[in-house]
């Protein structure tokens, strides 16, 4: 376990991470790339605990996808399966599991405050914190995407599965876009990596 996650994860955060792990029915799975997702906690019909995570996750966001999975786990066991899977206890459990890394040994200084923010009340992905997810993706390896806040009103853009959209107006935080070809409007997250086609 070891050796597999250290590549993975700030050296910083290593020996914490495996007192957390050091559970007899817990196995984390490092998988390919899934687009709907960074990581998945479940518990499997044998008894035993099973968390995967994306192997193409930066560092810094490789270790927040995996204790907030361990804090599905933790709250799986403290408080059993009848709770919601984020809600207070999880968010609870995930504050505490967190706070050990939340240094300059493991984070850069300037991601500090931003992760502080966020869990004062994490939410189910830190993707829908816009600008701790924007913060993180500097680290991530450089790609041909574009930010959907960087593209212009009425240009067109496809997402991985091929679907074609039309930009529009912003509201409160997101973005008004229709589906060429459905005429459809979806609301997208300014940080959502889209392939510009105008």
């Amino acid at each position: 376990m070891q050796q597999q996650l250290q590549q993975y994860i700030p050296e910083g955060a290593l020996l914490e991470v495996l007192k957390l792990l050091d559970h007899e029915h817990l196995v984390v799975k490092v998988k390919a790339e899934r687009k709907t997702r960074h990581g998945d906690y479940k518990r499997l019909p044998n008894g035993k605990h099973q968390i995967t995570i994306n192997s193409n996750l930066n560092k810094f966001r490789f270790l927040i996808t995996l204790i907030h999975e361990i804090a599905h786990f933790e709250a799986y066991k403290t408080y059993g399966k009848f709770i919601k899977p984020h809600g207070i206890e999880w968010k609870r459990t995930f504050q505490r599991l967190m706070l050990p890394f939340l240094n300059p040994d493991i984070f850069p200084s300037h991601l500090l405050p931003l992760l502080a923010k966020h869990f004062k009340n994490p939410k189910a992905s830190s993707d829908t914190d816009v600008n701790l997810a924007l913060a993180l993706k500097q680290f991530d390896l450089p790609n041909d995407k574009t930010y959907i806040f960087e593209v212009p009103l009425g240009s067109n853009f496809k997402l991985y599965n091929g679907r074609v959209f039309k930009m529009g107006q912003k509201r409160v935080k997101r973005f008004e876009c229709v589906e060429v070809k459905t005429g459809r409007l979806y609301l997208f997250n300014p940080n959502a990596e889209v392939n510009l086609l105008d």
